[in-house]
């Protein structure tokens, strides 16, 4: 019975004991160099890395943007497979106005004086043939030129192919010029306009800054080092940023990121720590191991109607480099929420320096004995509480 009573009694004073803290001072300089050099590296990355770094205080806000552009510059081109000509901005950025990108022509393959009507296709596997019986009358191929006749026509001297009724004479799918037609385009500039927003914080600003008038705009022209503020580019220039040659690239076309970033801290008045950065990288996969498709080149026709009224047409297969336009950012300002959870969270770290101690002392101490007999101990109510005096440089411990 006595045995049931005893430990009744344990139950109860181990859940009804109370435990307080009392202060246990170690006159250990190695102890008390390991309690504040851990608590100089919590407080070092508070304020260095989560208010300085982070700036974790602050509320933060992602941009919002729009873009247009503009390009000017012309080009006169006179070769032996092609007239003379004046390309100025119509010919060669296509389509006019683009979805935050704008396209440059640099190369081109022209096929001339297009008609609907028959003509040889092009030799395949499948359009060679020897009699009229190897064609299919109606039958189109999705690779192919167009819809067959049923008839085997003279292709060359020495080769026949299946007659399509197509837009003849058909384009010949050859290489683009080696050197690129268009190759004064690497002077053409273009006027970048960005307009942003931080919708949180109603913060809107625009990469043409207060300060700058339509006279600055007049002469100004992008450098990193130079001129910064201007949103006036060129194009050999971003080229060049991004690591590449403007005329090996003007060949075969290709596509350009123009990136345009808006990290902003709108704790210093009027947002002056607010201006857009600008850096260039080709997007799209350059491998001199694997040519195969690489650039960028599309078709497009422009139609005419002769004196007779029959439409005729000219192809026209581009080369050109494509920029794309990417904007992005957070702003960010001081805010009392983010604030005082970091600082509670600063807190609670330094609240874990002295358990991190106890544990060093009571583990790896030489003295780490003497330390636990001391560390806890039992009140009788019917004694007093010991106390231990110490002399000289001190580390308090709570037990």
């Amino acid at each position: 019975m006595s045995r049931v009573v005893d430990f009744c009694l344990n139950c109860l004073h181990a859940f009804l004991d109370y435990e307080t803290s009392k202060t246990l001072v170690i006159p250990n300089l190695r102890v008390g160099c390991i309690f504040r050099f851990i608590q100089i590296l919590i407080l070092l990355y508070v304020v260095g890395y989560i208010c300085v770094v982070r700036k974790s205080y602050q509320e933060n806000d992602s941009v919002i943007s729009t873009v247009t552009t503009k390009v000017k510059g012309f080009a006169f081109t006179n070769t032996s497979d092609m007239d003379a000509r004046l390309w100025d901005v119509a010919d060669y950025v296509i389509p006019p106005q683009g979805d935050d990108s704008f396209f440059v022509l640099t190369n081109v393959v022209i096929t001339p004086n297009q008609t609907q009507s028959r003509c040889p296709a092009l030799p395949t596997p499948k359009t060679t043939c020897v009699r009229d019986s190897d064609c299919i009358k109606g039958l189109t191929e999705p690779r192919g030129n167009g819809v067959q006749t049923g008839q085997c026509v003279q292709f060359s001297t020495n080769m026949k192919t299946c007659e399509v009724f197509s837009w003849c004479p058909l384009e010949i799918d050859a290489q683009p010029p080696k050197s690129a037609i268009l190759a004064a385009a690497e002077n053409f500039t273009v006027l970048i306009k960005n307009s942003i927003m931080y919708p949180k914080f109603n913060f809107h600003r625009r990469n043409i800054l207060p300060h700058i008038g339509s006279s600055y705009l007049k002469s100004c022209e992008y450098n990193q080092e130079t001129d910064p503020e201007c949103p006036i580019f060129q194009l050999k220039y971003m080229v060049s940023e991004a690591g590449e040659d403007f005329q090996d690239m003007a060949v075969k076309g290709g596509v350009l990121g123009i990136f345009i970033d808006w990290s902003c801290n709108l704790d210093w008045p009027q947002g002056n720590k607010c201006h857009p950065e600008y850096t260039f990288r080709r997007l799209d996969n350059k491998n001199p191991l694997n040519d195969v498709a690489t650039g960028l080149n599309f078709r497009f026709a422009k139609y005419y109607q002769t004196p007779d009224g029959k439409e005729t047409r000219t192809l026209i297969k581009a080369y050109g480099i494509r920029f794309n336009v990417i904007v992005f950012g957070t702003a960010g300002k001081f805010g009392i929420v983010p604030t005082i959870i970091n600082l509670a969270a600063a807190l609670a770290l330094l609240s874990l320096v002295p358990p991190v101690t106890d544990w060093v002392m009571l583990t790896c101490m030489r003295k780490r004995d003497l330390y636990k007999r001391h560390k806890v101990s039992l009140l009788l109510e019917d004694t007093d509480a010991e106390s231990v005096l110490s002399m000289g440089p001190t580390y308090g411990t709570q037990k």
